[in-house]
């Protein structure tokens, strides 16, 4: 069981999948829902504060090399269009925007570009970690609500 745990806890880190597979897994693993939603969270969540500071440094010194230059180019590229694409439809309601971005799991959505989305944005620290927090807390209880009503469902019909 720790096992499952520990995948459940990796998933959530990794990029563009994160919690909206991790939670999926977990639940479909047969583990138990709040502790699998709780170490989602954090294993989605732990990256964010790094990301928020460094990844656009990282990210911009790669742009020009040859090897990664392209792939660095191009996660700035989409950062930036996110980020202004964000604040163009949201105005004065820019973490709330976040907050959907984030919350609303949807492919290239999540906590690894919002936070890269806000941290090129220059948006304040503590109000993006928590834009972003709710969000994927929000992406959570979509998840694995989600995933419940389906394995419910085919339990029905394997039954």
């Amino acid at each position: 069981m720790l096992k499952k745990y520990i995948i459940t806890f990796l998933i959530s880190m990794v990029p563009l999948i994160e919690l909206r597979v991790a939670v999926p897994y977990a639940l479909a693993a047969g583990l138990p829902v709040l502790p699998s939603y709780i170490i989602a969270i954090v294993g989605n969540m732990l990256p964010v504060p790094v990301i928020f500071f460094f990844a656009r440094k990282v990210l911009e010194w790669g742009k020009d090399k040859k090897v990664i230059g392209k792939f660095f180019t191009f996660c700035l590229e989409k950062g930036h269009k996110g980020g202004e694409k964000l604040k163009e439809k949201a105005g004065k309601g820019l973490y709330f925007a976040l907050f959907l971005f984030v919350g609303i799991p949807l492919p290239g959505t999540g906590a690894w570009t919002g936070t890269l989305a806000a941290s090129i944005l220059d948006m304040d620290f503590k109000k993006s970690i928590a834009a972003v927090m709710s969000g994927v807390v929000l992406a959570g209880i979509i998840m694995g609500t989600g995933t419940k009503i389906v394995l419910w469902i085919s339990q029905m019909f394997m039954a």
